[in-house]
């Protein structure tokens, strides 16, 4: 069964988009793009190529080799997603090379002379070796709340569901990616409805879209599973709205970054021997998406184990702890997130306006970009409330002035300084906490621990910062609006 394509996705010279521009044509609109000269300057556009401009594999075996990686094996499906192995990088490099060398000696593909094409996948590269510096994130894909959080905190805490080890429980979400031609990922959306984007150090990279408005279209009758592969012959009797699906396609070069949005379903296939580096991230932007899915995810954890209901001595932990494993987050961590983020934007809010006695602090970039964060976080907080989430749900309980004492959390809120300084060229970000925050917070209550008590200190903050600003002020409008 072919499929109908409707379009390319865009191509656009990236060093002639600052963030203000890609955030109003991109991000607020949800929108995939294609970026190139982004790249001119990564170490891996040089360490990771040869001259001929293929994989430097011997470099990855020589320099990286003991690695541990999952690697996919692309002819072998494992439920929803390709089956996994895991190899040393020597390993995996040596498998590449001999499935290279028994192509060329009797010119069959993979699938004819046996070997499985492997695909590494998901390999934390930036965790594993820091020093390196491979690359720099793109200015417009700093506002990075995911990574920036999992640098000072991890995501989970439960011992039942946390292991050092375990790809769920992830320390971050950096990438690096090596297939050799033939490779490919089947038809998905992101982690989290997470953004993500994609760089293509050498390579080449056939991408299939779906907007997120025709995504029922490739799920079956009873939208729970979603098609495997959309070049098979899919039965129109299980999926029957899929030949009603209208797909953007993309070519993707070497040294292109491709930005996918949330939402978006996509099947990836590397056309050439290829190495990429993705990122998946979410910010104001995208945050209702990542509570959407958590939601979702949580009530059909909820009715997979209803019979037990009765017989469960803590029914609800249950649930939290299963949506956990199944989905990398639940109630509990995503509140605790959302908590830290909405105080780290506070107190920078706090000292923009310490640090600027000029009554128009408050429509700067910098100033706007941090109470949009914090509408997005009050909005989310509502519906949490709204749908009954409760203290006990969350678990949390962030006493403020014990916060801003914690070296963790420091190194959160420096991390925020640098990349706002970036984004919004400033350079006078300071990371002297107690000092910008307690000076308007004395006399409010200390502790956050319910979705309630989180919208109640984004207002007082909002009030804090109004009440001393003159009329034509936006923020407490901009707040209202939330």
């Amino acid at each position: 069964m072919g499929i109908k394509i409707g379009g390319q996705i865009e191509k656009v010279n990236g060093k002639e988009m600052n963030y203000s521009e890609f955030e109003q044509r991109y991000l607020a609109k949800n929108q995939p793009v294609v970026l190139s000269g982004l790249m001119d300057d990564w170490r891996a556009s040089k360490d990771w190529v040869t001259k001929q401009g293929q994989p430097n594999l011997h470099f990855f075996s020589t320099q990286f080799g003991i690695s541990k990686v999952q690697v996919a094996d692309c002819d072998t499906r494992d439920f929803t997603d390709q089956k996994r192995v895991e190899m040393s990088v020597s390993d995996f490099v040596k498998h590449w090379l001999e499935n290279s060398t028994q192509e060329k000696s009797d010119g069959a593909n993979n699938e004819a002379n046996g070997m499985s094409v492997l695909y590494l996948k998901d390999w934390h590269f930036v965790k594993e070796y820091p020093e390196y510096l491979a690359y720099r994130t793109p200015q417009i894909f700093c506002d990075d709340w995911l990574n920036l959080y999992l640098d000072s905190y991890r995501m989970h805490t439960d011992p039942d569901t946390y292991q050092k080890d375990n790809e769920i429980s992830c320390s971050d979400y950096r990438f690096v990616y090596m297939g050799a031609k033939g490779s490919w990922t089947p038809l998905h959306a992101d982690v989290f409805r997470s953004y993500s984007w994609s760089a293509n150090v050498c390579g080449k990279k056939k991408w299939l879209f779906l907007p997120p408005s025709q995504h029922h279209l490739v799920f079956d009758r009873n939208l729970k599973n979603c098609i495997y592969n959309i070049f098979d012959d899919v039965s129109e009797t299980n999926f029957p709205g899929f030949k009603k699906a209208i797909w953007l396609e993309c070519t993707q070069e070497q040294n292109e970054i491709i930005y996918v949005p949330s939402g978006w379903y996509h099947q990836v296939h590397n056309l050439e021997d290829t190495i990429s580096i993705n990122h998946n991230w979410f910010n104001a932007y995208n945050l209702s998406w990542v509570w959407d899915l958590l939601l979702r995810d949580y009530n059909e954890a909820k009715e997979y184990i209803e019979d037990i209901r009765d017989i469960c001595d803590d029914f609800e932990s249950l649930c939290q702890r299963n949506l956990a494993a199944n989905t990398g987050m639940n109630f509990y961590y995503f509140f605790t997130f959302i908590s830290r983020f909405a105080l780290v934007n506070v107190v920078q809010l706090f000292h923009l306006h310490r640090d600027n006695e000029n009554s128009m602090w408050n429509s700067s970039s910098a100033a706007q970009h941090l109470v949009l964060n914090l509408v997005s976080i009050r909005k989310i907080a509502i519906k949490m409330k709204t749908v009954g989430v409760s203290a006990a749900d969350c678990g949390f309980f962030m006493d403020l002035k014990e916060t801003l004492d914690d070296p963790k959390f420091l190194k959160f809120c420096m991390g925020l300084c640098q990349i706002y300084g970036l984004i919004h060229k400033q350079t006078k970000w300071s990371c002297d906490m107690k000092k910008a925050l307690m000076v308007g917070f004395g006399d409010y209550g200390s502790s956050i621990s319910t979705p309630e008590d989180l919208v109640k200190f984004i207002d007082y903050a909002a009030q804090k910062l109004g009440g001393t600003c003159s009329e034509e002020n936006v923020l407490p409008s901009k707040f209202d609006d939330g």
